[in-house]
């Protein structure tokens, strides 16, 4: 007992570390106009991190753009023009743009899974593409219905079955918004809907309105998950960070989750942009105990934070009930 309550002791309050020449991408590195860049997705790709950013033009619509640096911090190399752009001809739910992604890689079928939100005439929906170099896509088109976003799919299957984690936002006041698990056969036709982490209520930081932020993460202790919530204030909206962890073997068992926030908006590059107060990570990269945290800062730039797995596990066992 004694042991882990010096532990406990060691443990941050605040894990991560912002990268000193945050934010690592404007929109005035990009190789084209636009109005901004942000909420990018992110992969290891051999050698290279490659992010998937969120581009919104200066109509207000949305595309992806990938980007490509040796060490993940600097030297980003970005594609001269948008890597996957919204089809509304082809796809007429791409209507008003492609937002949010997140990027996997599917063991299964040894190819990257593109989760996006896509901009339909009647709200937004969960899109998936698949991809081997991030230069040809396969759409598999909606899945989810509107109005449903922050979606990821796990690497791995679940008794035969894909599993996918998404926001639907139902119309009827006060229900809340939660994180829900859903399953397919074949990543077109998706069931077995339940949700898996529900919004709290009163004057939590996670009260009302959660989503996920980056795909999940395997780790020894279980399936690591951050995700977004929003609180409202006088001011406006307020964007922070939390954790909870899943089961290995079945995702829809949730082992833990902090009571805390664990990241939120104090840079004035958080704090200011087109949104102010939003830190929204859709990308992770581990490189052994390592991990990058790549976010959007105030819908207005791309940032950087590390950590290290180990200590964020350690943070979730400090900050959580007991299971």
């Amino acid at each position: 007992m004694k042991t882990n309550l010096c532990a406990d002791r060691a443990v941050s309050p605040e894990p991560f570390t912002r990268f000193a020449g945050n934010p690592i991408i404007t929109v005035r590195d990009l190789p084209y106009p636009a109005n901004s860049v942000f909420n990018a997705g992110a992969v290891k790709v051999g050698d290279e991190t490659l992010l998937l950013l969120r581009v919104e033009d200066r109509r207000g619509h949305s595309h992806l753009t990938a980007a490509r640096s040796r060490d993940g911090f600097t030297g980003w190399r970005i594609d001269p023009q948008p890597t996957l752009p919204a089809d509304p001809d082809g796809h007429p739910e791409e209507l008003w743009g492609i937002e949010d992604p997140r990027v996997g890689y599917l063991e299964d079928q040894q190819t990257y899974i593109v989760t996006y939100t896509a901009y339909s005439r009647g709200g937004p929906l969960v899109s998936l593409a698949l991809t081997r170099d991030f230069r040809e896509f396969e759409r598999l088109g909606p899945v989810m219905p509107p109005e449903d976003k922050d979606a990821a799919v796990f690497p791995v299957r679940f008794g035969g079955r894909y599993a996918m984690i998404h926001r639907p936002s139902p119309s009827i006041p006060g229900m809340g918004a939660h994180m829900w698990l859903s399953f397919s056969p074949d990543l077109k036709h998706w069931g077995d809907h339940q949700i898996l982490l529900r919004a709290r209520q009163g004057g939590w930081w996670d009260a009302n309105k959660i989503g996920l932020s980056p795909p999940p993460l395997r780790t020894e202790e279980g399936w690591l998950v951050m995700y977004h919530g929003v609180r409202t204030t006088a001011a406006g909206a307020i964007y922070r960070l939390g954790l909870a962890l899943l089961d290995l073997g079945d995702p829809r068992r949730v082992l833990r989750r902090g009571d805390p926030w664990i990241f939120a908006p104090v840079e004035t590059y958080e704090r200011q942009g087109d949104v102010a107060d939003v830190v929204f990570p859709c990308g992770w990269v581990t490189e052994g105990d390592e991990l990058r945290l790549y976010y959007g800062a105030a819908d207005t730039s791309v940032a950087v934070a590390t950590a290290h797995v180990s200590e964020l596990l350690a943070w979730l066992r400090h900050n959580s009930p007991e299971p």
